[in-house]
C-alpha cells in the first residue's frame, strides 16, 4: 500500500487496451494544417472517425453481392478480441479461419504510429503484471518472451519490457512529487483518508464470496457469484466515497482521475463496483515481493496485438466493412463491403464469432438492436506532441506517465521513457483526454465536430500548467478523435442484464466476444473474451456432431 506498504496504484490501466475491432472507429485520410499564432509554427494532424462511413452502415447503401467465399470459421473485427479467437483456433488445431476488419490493419484501439523519433500508441499503452492464476495470460506471456523464466514459482519478467524508473509523477502546488497520490502541502486529516481509503481497498483485494472466488478479480466471469456486494453496482462512486464519510478533495481528485484512467468516465458517473475494481482486481502477486509494475512499450500495446496477430496474419482480411448478417439454413451469411475494391463479398460460414463493440452490433443483428442501448461508451481524445525540449523545473524527474492535478486531460505518458537509448534529440509525448459527462452523444458530437484550432488550445493550456514554454518547443501534433473510445460501466450495468443478453448464442451458430461484454475495457478481458468465445463455439461444434 502507498504511505507505508507497496501498493502502487497504476493509472491509465487499460485505455482502449481492449476495445476490439474498430469497425467502425476508422482514421479518416490524414491532412496537415500549418498553424501560425503568436508568430509560432507547428503542423497538426487530425484524424477520428469515420462518420460518413458510419452513416451508410446505418443506411446499407452497398453495392450488389459480386462474390462469395466460403469458410468454416469467420471472425468479425481485428481488434485484441478477435486476435485472441484467432490464437485459440490456431492453438485448437484450426487452420480453416477468416479475420475481417474494417481498418487498413487490425488492432483496433491497441495499433501505433511512428514519427522519426519514436514510435507511439494510438490508445492503450501498457499492461500490469498479471494476477499469477491467470494462466492464460502467463502463457500468452511465455509465448512472446515477455516472462523469459520462473524463479521459485513466480514468473521472471524481461527486464527491458518493464517500465524503467522513475516510473511517475504528478504536478501539483506548482512543483512535480513522485507518485500520483498527493505527498506534499497536503492536511493531516487528508493524508489520514487516503490511509484509510487504501486499506479499504485492501480488504476488498483479498476478499473473497462464499463459493471461494474473488470479489474482485480478472477477468470478470472469475468473480464470485454469491451477489452479495452487488448493491454497489447500483449507486455510483462518488455516492460511495460520501457514504463512507470521505470528505478530502485530493482523495476525490485522485479517484475521479483513476475512474476516468479506467472508465472514460468519472467518479459522477461510473458503479461504486467498477471504481473498487480498479484498485481491487489486480492482485500484485506476480513477484516474490507482491510489489506492482506495469509492462509498456513506445508503441504501447501495438507490442502485445502484434504478438496476437502472429496467430492469424495470413487469415486478416482488411478494409472490409460488414453490414450484414443472418443465419439461413445450416449457415450465417455476411456481406461485408471492400473499401479498396468498392465491392460486396458474400461471407457463407457455418460458425461465427463477433468480435465488435456492441453499437455495431445492433446495426448488423436484428436481435440485438434493443439491448446494446444500454451500452454507454466513453470518447477519446488523444494527441501526440513532438517537442524540442521540456522546460522542467527539475523537481522530479521525466518519467514514463506524467500526470498534471486539476487538469482537464490525464496527462501524458513519455513515449521513449522504454528506450534504451535515454538521449533522445527531440521529445515525444502521448496526452490523454477523456469526456467524462452525463451526455455522450453530446460529447461524441463535440469530438467530432470541434476545429483542430480547439483541441489544440485545450491541449496546450494544459500541458502549460507544468510546461510554461511548450508552445514554444512544439514542432508537430498528430490528433486522434475515437468517438466509442471503451465501455463506461455506469451503475447498474454489470450486474444488471444487459451484458448477459447482450452475450447469448444465436442458434449455436453466431458467437460474441468484446471487452464490452464484461463492461470492463481493459486488454485481459478482451483476451479472455476471444478465448471462451472460441471454447464456447467448439464446443457447441462438438454437441452438433
Amino acid at each position: 500500500m502507498k504511505n507505508g506498504e507497496n501498493y502502487n496504484p497504476k493509472s491509465r490501466r487499460s485505455f482502449l487496451k481492449s476495445v476490439s475491432a474498430g469497425i467502425i472507429l476508422v482514421s479518416v485520410p490524414s491532412f496537415l494544417i500549418a498553424c501560425k499564432e503568436k508568430a509560432i509554427n507547428f503542423a497538426i494532424r487530425l484524424s477520428g472517425t469515420n462518420h460518413i462511413l458510419g452513416h451508410r452502415l446505418r443506411t446499407k447503401n452497398f453495392p450488389k453481392i459480386s462474390k462469395t467465399i466460403e469458410i468454416p470459421y469467420l471472425i468479425i473485427g481485428g481488434g485484441i478480441a478477435g486476435l485472441s479467437a484467432g490464437r485459440q483456433l490456431k492453438k485448437k488445431g484450426i487452420e480453416d479461419f477468416l479475420i475481417l476488419e474494417l481498418e487498413t490493419e487490425a488492432g483496433g484501439n491497441s495499433r501505433n504510429r511512428e514519427n522519426k523519433y519514436s514510435k507511439y500508441p494510438l490508445g492503450a499503452h501498457y499492461l500490469p503484471l498479471p494476477n499469477i492464476h491467470d494462466k492464460e495470460l502467463v502463457r500468452f506471456l511465455e509465448e512472446s518472451k515477455i516472462i523469459v523464466g520462473h524463479e521459485d514459482g513466480f514468473p521472471v519478467f524481461d527486464e527491458e519490457q518493464l517500465t524503467f524508473m522513475p516510473q511517475e509523477r504528478l504536478f501539483i502546488k506548482n512543483t512535480w512529487q513522485e507518485s500520483l497520490v498527493p505527498k506534499f502541502g497536503i492536511s493531516k486529516t487528508s493524508e489520514e483518508e487516503f490511509n484509510r481509503f487504501f486499506e479499504i481497498m485492501s480488504d476488498f483485494r483479498n476478499k473473497k464470496g462464499e463459493d471461494g472466488r474473488f470479489i474482485f478479480d480478472i477477468p470478470l466471469a472469475n468473480i464470485s457469484k454469491d451477489g452479495h456486494h452487488d448493491f454497489l453496482d447500483k449507486i455510483s462512486m462518488k455516492e460511495w466515497l460520501v457514504q463512507n464519510k470521505f470528505l478530502s478533495e485530493e482523495l476525490y481528485q485522485y479517484v475521479n482521475y483513476c475512474c476516468r484512467d479506467d472508465f472514460g468516465l468519472g467518479i459522477e458517473f461510473v458503479s461504486a463496483w467498477a471504481g473498487i475494481h480498479y484498485f481491487a482486481a489486480r492482485k500484485h502477486n506476480a513477484t516474490k515481493e507482491k510489489t506492482e509494475n506495469v509492462l509498456t512499450w513506445p508503441e504501447g500495446n501495438a507490442r502485445l496485438m502484434n504478438h496476437l496477430k502472429e496467430y492469424s496474419k495470413d487469415k486478416i482480411i482488411t478494409n472490409h466493412l460488414v453490414y450484414e448478417a443472418g443465419i439461413k439454413g445450416e449457415n450465417v451469411i455476411v456481406n461485408a463491403y471492400d473499401d479498396l475494391k468498392k465491392e460486396t463479398v458474400a461471407i457463407v460460414a457455418s460458425k461465427v464469432i463477433f468480435a465488435t463493440p456492441q453499437f455495431i452490433n445492433g446495426y448488423l443483428l436484428a436481435s440485438r438492436q434493443t439491448v446494446t442501448k444500454e451500452f454507454h461508451y466513453a470518447p477519446w481524445l488523444l494527441a501526440t506532441l513532438t517537442v524540442k525540449d521540456l522546460d522542467d523545473n527539475n523537481s522530479y524527474p521525466l518519467c514514463w506517465d506524467n500526470v498534471i492535478y486539476g487538469a482537464k486531460g490525464l496527462g501524458y505518458i513519455f513515449n521513449q521513457h522504454e528506450s534504451l537509448g535515454q538521449i533522445q534529440e527531440k521529445k515525444v509525448i502521448t496526452y490523454y483526454y477523456s469526456f467524462s459527462t452525463a451526455d455522450l452523444k453530446k460529447s461524441r458530437k463535440e469530438l467530432l465536430t470541434k476545429p483542430e484550432s480547439y483541441w489544440k488550445e485545450l491541449i496546450i493550456s494544459d500541458l502549460k500548467i507544468p510546461h510554461l514554454d511548450i508552445e514554444n518547443s512544439i514542432e508537430e501534433i498528430d490528433i486522434q478523435r475515437i468517438g466509442h473510445g471503451m465501455i463506461s460501466p455506469v451503475p447498474g450495468f454489470l450486474f444488471g442484464n444487459f451484458r448477459a443478453e447482450a452475450s447469448r448464442t444465436i442458434e449455436d451458430k453466431i458467437f460474441f466476444a468484446h471487452s464490452d461484454l464484461s463492461g470492463i475495457s481493459i486488454f485481459e478481458e478482451a483476451f479472455h473474451q476471444g478465448i471462451d468465445a472460441v471454447n464456447k463455439m467448439l464446443n457447441e461444434t462438438a454437441l452438433d456432431k
